[in-house]
């Protein structure tokens, strides 16, 4: 029996880079797995949803959701989430439709989990094979600075040996999310960072791969808002782990 395998865009404001995104998926060589594609835009107020009805017109397997209102960058993505789930996928990949990850790492993502039935998500790191990478890819420098602090600081609290905790590119074992435990987490830019606290949590299996850096004028960042709130986060994750606070009474703030 094939696994089911639901590939997720999100996006705002992605216009027509969500084409290229959508023609980057390496669809020949996922011929042995049921592939579905969910694009998830956020309520874009520019022409994205028209580059996303185009992609439509052309195949009907694809499922357009549009937003009525911003639910924020983690609130889209359990959106999707929720739809794996209720339609019983086996992994969903989750892609951004500024085309800064480039989706020809899919097959590999699927690869890691069926290697290894421990795995409950595949990340791709920018920073797994080399500095001269995230540069060469356009990385700007105080990103690459700020990413690998806050990466170091994470590790080095958490006991964990991360190369990349801001990643947005995540390939996900469905199963996993039965419990629902993920909806706890914000709706905002902080969800990665909050599901990865998760399996820390839950000790479970993250494995990152080496991937490309790709930057162009996507609106991906780590920026300052982002990187207070990462480090007051990891030092409450911190407090959870030794047992000071209970997971379940904290509550984030949407944004």
């Amino acid at each position: 029996m094939k696994k089911k395998i639901l590939i997720f865009i999100i996006t705002y404001k992605a216009l027509h880079r969500l084409l290229d995104v959508y023609n980057s998926i390496p669809f020949k060589k996922l011929k042995k797995y049921k592939i579905n594609v969910l694009i998830s835009d956020d309520k874009s107020d520019d022409d994205t949803i028209k580059y996303a009805r185009k992609i439509y017109s052309k195949n009907k397997n694809i499922k357009l959701n549009y937003n009525k209102k911003n639910r924020g960058y983690g609130g889209n993505i359990k959106i999707c989430l929720n739809y794996a789930l209720m339609k019983k996928f086996d992994y969903a990949i989750m892609i951004h439709g500024d085309n800064q990850y480039n989706p020809k790492y899919i097959p590999i993502m699927i690869k890691m989990f069926e290697k290894d039935k421990l795995t409950q998500a595949v990340t791709g790191s920018r920073l797994l094979k080399s500095l001269r990478n995230t540069t060469k890819g356009g990385m700007p420098i105080y990103k690459l600075i700020g990413n690998i602090i806050l990466t170091k600081f994470q590790n080095l609290l958490l006991r964990t040996n991360f190369t990349d905790a801001h990643t947005g590119f995540w390939a996900y074992r469905i199963n996993n999310f039965k419990d629902k435990f993920y909806l706890l987490t914000t709706d905002g830019f902080n969800f990665d960072q909050q599901l990865r606290f998760q399996y820390i949590y839950k000790k479970q299996k993250i494995l990152e791969i080496p991937i490309d850096t790709r930057y162009a004028d996507e609106r991906s960042q780590l920026h300052i808002q982002y990187a207070i709130r990462f480090f007051f986060e990891t030092i409450i994750f911190f407090l959870i782990k030794i047992k000071i606070i209970n997971f379940k009474t904290i509550k984030y703030s949407s944004k």
